[in-house]
C-alpha cells in the first residue's frame, strides 16, 4: 500500500495535468499541474516527514517553468521542463560517479543492497537514460503538436521509464549483496 501511495503522489500531478489539459487546455492544465504538485509534495511530507529528492527537484521545476508558462502565456517553458530536469538528473548522476559517490546508492541504498560495481553500472545506465529522455522530449515538442507532446508524456515517456526500470532487474539481481548472517553462538556437537 505504501508503494501505491508513493506512486500516486508522484504520478498524480502529471495525470491531473493531462486530464485538465484534455478538457480545458494547456494553460489551465499547467496551473492544475502546479497546484497538484504542491499538494503532492505536502502530502508526502505529512506522511513520511521527508520529501525524496527527485520529486522535490521536479516539483521545483514544475513551479518555476509552469509559472513562466502562465506569466508569459508561452507554452515553450512547460515543454522545456522535462528536458532540463532529465539533463539535470543525468548531470547529477554523472557528477556523482566522477566524484566517486554514486547518488543512486545514497537515494536507494535502503531498498537495494548492491556491490560497488553494481551501483556504478546502475548509475551510469540511469544517467544515460535521462539523456535519452531529454533528447526524445526535444524531438517530440519541436516536431509535433502540443497535443501530441502531451500524449507522448503519458503514452511514451511514462511507459519508457517503467520498461527501463524493469529492464534493470537482471543487473540488480546479478550485483545483489547478501547480508551476512550473525554467527550462531551454539556449538554443533
Amino acid at each position: 500500500m505504501k508503494q501505491l501511495l508513493k506512486l500516486t503522489l508522484e504520478a498524480g500531478p502529471l495525470v491531473i495535468f493531462l486530464v485538465v489539459n484534455a478538457r480545458v487546455g494547456l494553460f489551465p492544465g499547467t496551473a492544475a499541474f502546479m497546484v497538484a504538485t504542491v499538494i503532492s509534495l505536502a502530502a508526502g511530507w505529512l506522511l513520511e516527514r521527508r520529501i525524496p529528492i527527485m520529486p522535490l527537484v521536479s516539483g521545483a521545476f514544475v513551479l518555476v517553468f509552469g509559472g513562466l508558462t502562465l506569466y508569459l502565456a508561452d507554452e515553450l517553458f512547460i515543454k522545456l521542463k522535462p528536458t532540463i530536469v532529465n539533463l539535470l538528473f543525468a548531470a547529477i548522476l554523472a557528477g556523482g560517479l566522477i566524484a566517486g559517490k554514486p547518488f543512486l546508492q545514497i537515494a536507494f541504498g535502503s531498498a537495494f543492497q548492491l556491490t560497488a560495481s553494481g551501483w556504478r553500472t546502475l548509475t551510469l545506465r540511469w544517467a544515460g537514460f535521462f539523456v535519452v529522455m531529454a533528447v526524445l522530449n526535444e524531438i517530440v515538442w519541436r516536431n509535433f503538436t502540443t497535443d501530441f507532446w502531451i500524449s507522448y508524456k503519458l503514452l511514451g515517456a511514462l511507459p519508457l521509464t517503467v520498461v527501463f526500470a524493469l529492464s534493470q532487474t537482471p543487473l540488480l539481481l546479478r550485483h545483489q549483496t547478501v547480508a551476512e548472517e550473525p554467527a550462531d553462538p551454539r556449538v554443533d556437537l
